[in-house]
């Protein structure tokens, strides 16, 4: 039994506790009468600052504060894919059970179904010699994941029991290992402290693309499996959609989604949408290799900063099964907010905009645990954490705190562009402002998986985007009519490109998602049609007539043609041009 505190200041979400002497940092405690669920962030003598993950109205000072002992962690086992949790891990469909559609303070519940059963298999044999990480025994989680029971950080020795095959609950021991504190019982349910690292072996330069379905990202700033982008961008310019986007699509094992301070209304269609989209992977549910971590903006501040780290504790988890995870945090923006709030209650000194002096360093720490990774275990498994970070400067303003100090830790920069949105171009990433670090690494990938020809149609698309950035300012200066036939037809060429390729359409059922060899095929497309309208114009060829020609519009319906048309396209595209250009007279 530890000893008990007692609250003697409430500065909103923060509470002040005398009589904590024994505490640590990071200790999570139970506040007041209701048994609040806080964290301790400051100690100075006996006296703990604690951050309350619930709503502190009515709490009064002379209520007690008890100890846990634990740091602030989360359960780890089978029965996490498929659950919403609040930002503090606790189911929000048992909660809602408990207290109704409004969260009672107070209330608390395991994270996992200890009375649920799964069938266990072992993987391991009595007499064998055990280390962390190593895999005892596994459960089918869904028909697609396998869930791998592994011993524990910190314990490695030789097997005495393992359960036979059968059904157990997580909470019943399936292994005993010998060590040298004695005989260690192992269970299918683990607990970890949020804010610590998960450790690992060794981390591996990344080399395979996490191919996203977004022809925009796929084609020119590409993610890697264990890469970090960034989604900054005003509000209406999509950011909530294209983190949609990416959960549904990204060819990750599991996909976690961190809803972080955003409205209720976009979590809500988060809740109802995703439980309900068909996973063309599995031919399941797409919840079922999913786990949604729900904060909305009217849910205490403080569990915002939670959340994120529940989030990549819980991708770390699976990472170390040898699963690609991918990770979407929606947004960052809300969680430096949340960190900004606490700092002042705190009464620190400010830094930039009000932001606490230790913003980037929080922001490095949760991206650096991202990765390609060796995990712990005697049989060598490679899995990776992608996060994906949306950020929301107001008003846009990439210069402010978040998005600056984001930029430079993340190796992707997909920047919304306000004044796309309004033109209706979606995705809304300006190929302009955005780049990524990864497009050389991948370009080897695409050579074999789509064809030899991606990195130069890929290189030739951003100069064209480029030259017609370039051509637009001359256009303001002198007007269209002086332009060589030539720059006009850079002007057609970005047309296509922009009109028949880098928008999207989300909600299109074909158009949502283009595999690599489709988008492959499509490029091919656009540059055979590219290359005979130079040499149109080459043989006097107005570009306005080129403009005109019916295979403009063919060129433009790709997108939502479907695979098997664009190879059938593709397959008779060399007669179509043919027949295109002999009515303007091109050869």
């Amino acid at each position: 039994m530890y000893s008990e505190g007692t609250i003697i200041r409430v500065i909103g979400p923060v509470v002040q506790a005398a009589g904590m002497t024994g505490s640590r940092m990071y200790e999570s405690v139970r506040v007041g009468n209701e048994d609040l669920i806080g964290e301790i962030i400051t100690l100075e003598g006996d006296v703990a600052t604690i951050q309350v993950y619930e709503e502190t109205a009515g709490i009064i000072p002379g209520e007690p504060v008890k100890r846990t002992g634990l740091p602030l962690s989360v359960e780890l086992g089978p029965g996490l894919l498929g659950t919403i949790y609040d930002g503090i891990q606790r189911p929000l469909e048992v909660l809602k059970i408990e207290s109704g559609d409004m969260i009672k303070r107070g209330v608390t519940a395991s994270a996992l179904d200890l009375t649920k059963t799964w069938h266990f298999t072992p993987l391991i044999h009595v007499g064998q010699s055990v280390h962390p990480g190593d895999r005892i025994g596994s459960v089918l989680e869904s028909a697609s994941i396998v869930h791998y029971i592994q011993v524990p950080v910190g314990i490695s020795g030789t097997v005495r029991t393992i359960a036979s095959e059968g059904d157990y609950s997580i909470s019943e021991r399936v292994a005993g290992i010998e060590t040298t504190d004695g005989l260690k019982d192992i269970t299918m349910l683990q607990r970890w402290a949020v804010r610590d690292a998960r450790p690992i072996v060794r981390r591996f330069d990344p080399q395979e693309p996490l191919i996203t379905g977004q022809r925009i990202i796929d084609t020119l700033f590409p993610l890697v499996k264990g890469g970090t982008a960034a989604i900054p961008g005003p509000f209406g310019s999509g950011k909530t959609v294209v983190q949609h986007q990416l959960a549904k699509w990204v060819n990750a094992d599991i996909i976690v989604y961190v809803g972080c301070g955003e409205r209720g209304n976009e979590m809500a269609e988060v809740l109802t949408q995703f439980p309900g989209l068909h996973d063309p992977r599995t031919g399941e549910a797409l919840i079922k290799r999913m786990v949604l971590i729900a904060n909305t903006s009217n849910m205490p501040v403080a569990a915002r900063e939670a959340s994120i780290y529940t989030g990549i504790t819980i991708a770390e988890y699976y990472r170390d099964m040898g699963y690609d995870v991918a990770l979407m945090a929606d947004s960052t923006s809300r969680w430096a907010e949340a960190m900004r709030e606490i700092s002042g209650r705190l009464e620190e000194m400010p830094g930039e905009e009000g932001y606490p002096a230790y913003l980037s360093s929080r922001l490095a720490e949760f991206y650096e645990r991202a990765g390609r990774v060796q995990t712990l275990g005697s049989e060598e498994r490679i899995g990776s954490v992608s996060i994906i970070g949306a950020v929301s400067p107001p008003g846009g303003d990439f210069s402010e705190p978040v998005t600056q100090n984001t930029l430079r830790i993340v190796k992707v920069f997909w920047a919304l562009d306000a004044e796309l949105a309004y033109q209706r171009h979606f995705p809304a990433i300006n190929w302009l402002m955005s780049y990524s670090l990864y497009a050389k690494v991948v370009d080897p990938w695409w050579v074999v998986h789509a064809g030899p020809e991606w990195p130069e149609m890929k290189q030739q698309m951003m100069e064209i985007l480029q030259k017609e950035s370039e051509i637009q300012e001359i256009i303001r200066l002198v007007g269209p009519e002086t332009l060589p036939e030539e720059d006009k037809l850079s002007l057609i060429q970005a047309e296509v490109l922009r009109e028949s390729y880098l928008r999207q359409f989300a909600f299109h059922p074909v158009d949502t998602y283009t595999n690599p060899k489709t988008q492959y095929l499509m490029l091919m497309n656009i540059f055979g049609f590219f290359r005979r309208a130079e040499e149109a114009i080459d043989q006097g060829v107005l570009a306005s007539e080129i403009r005109n020609l019916p295979v403009f519009v063919q060129l433009s319906r790709m997108g939502t043609a479907g695979e098997d048309e664009v190879l059938q396209l593709h397959n008779s595209f060399e007669d179509i041009l043919n027949a295109s250009f002999q009515t303007v007279g091109g050869v």
